[in-house]
């Protein structure tokens, strides 16, 4: 059953959100415009997102096709990504639904979501997601494999890279995360210029709830907060 964040209790919530993001931003090479705060909405119930949206949230993210199957078309957000792991059996299921799937991590998949855009006569955004801390538990391109998967994936009608993702590893204090941003960052300018046709490096997807100041600090320009807006959440429906 999904939960329910009272208005007040949400607002508490976002006012705080706001604050960091404000904070962060000034220690940021971007500017405040060019920064998108993505809201997760696993487990957030449908009133609770629509009320997120009238009151600034223009970009949400499902992680769980279930779920966003189950909400598509009962909540009013401008923007709607995928940025959970996608097996390639579930992107038929969600092609026409997104428009952008943030968490591409493999060739196979970046086949198969080409297959299915073309066949819905669209092209459809996607970022690359890379495992920068090396973690076998964790899906993702390595970093040094990532500049080829990007000449590769280009190649592939119906899709267009528009960036890279990542979640970096656990860390005890989120401050341990920056050297992880702050590689990630690297990673993207440099592939950025190589200039490699039917890529665009312009989204730049790091930092969740804990450590997204700390993302955005280090050349973030979209960060995915889910917890610190909507509160902690049961995540096993």
């Amino acid at each position: 059953m999904m939960e329910k964040l009272s208005a007040n209790e949400y607002d508490l919530n976002y006012s705080s959100v706001l604050e960091r993001f404000n904070n962060a931003v000034l220690k940021s090479p971007l500017e405040k415009k060019d920064i998108i705060l993505l809201a997760a909405t696993k487990t957030v119930d449908v009133d609770t997102i629509n009320y997120a949206v009238q009151n600034g949230i223009s970009y949400i993210g499902e992680n769980k096709v279930q779920e966003l199957l189950s909400k598509h078309g009962k909540t009013n957000a401008p923007h709607n990504h995928f940025i959970g792991h996608l097996q390639t059996n579930k992107v038929k299921d969600i092609i026409d639904k997104v428009e952008m799937i943030q968490s591409v991590d493999s060739l196979k998949l970046a086949k198969e979501i080409s297959k299915q855009a073309q066949k819905h006569g669209i092209c459809m955004d996607i970022l690359l997601e890379v495992n920068i801390g090396g973690e076998e538990s964790k899906w993702g391109f390595k970093p040094e494999e990532t500049e080829n998967a990007v000449s590769e994936i280009s190649k592939l009608g119906g899709v267009h890279i528009f960036g890279l993702m990542t979640i970096p590893p656990i860390c005890e204090t989120k401050e341990e995360n920056r050297k992880y941003f702050q590689k990630m960052y690297k990673l993207f300018i440099d592939i950025g210029a190589k200039k490699i046709d039917n890529s665009s490096m312009n989204i730049l997807s790091m930092g969740m709830s804990d450590d997204f100041d700390i993302a955005i600090e280090e050349g973030a320009n979209l960060v995915r907060v889910g917890t610190a807006l909507f509160g902690k959440r049961n995540y096993n429906i």
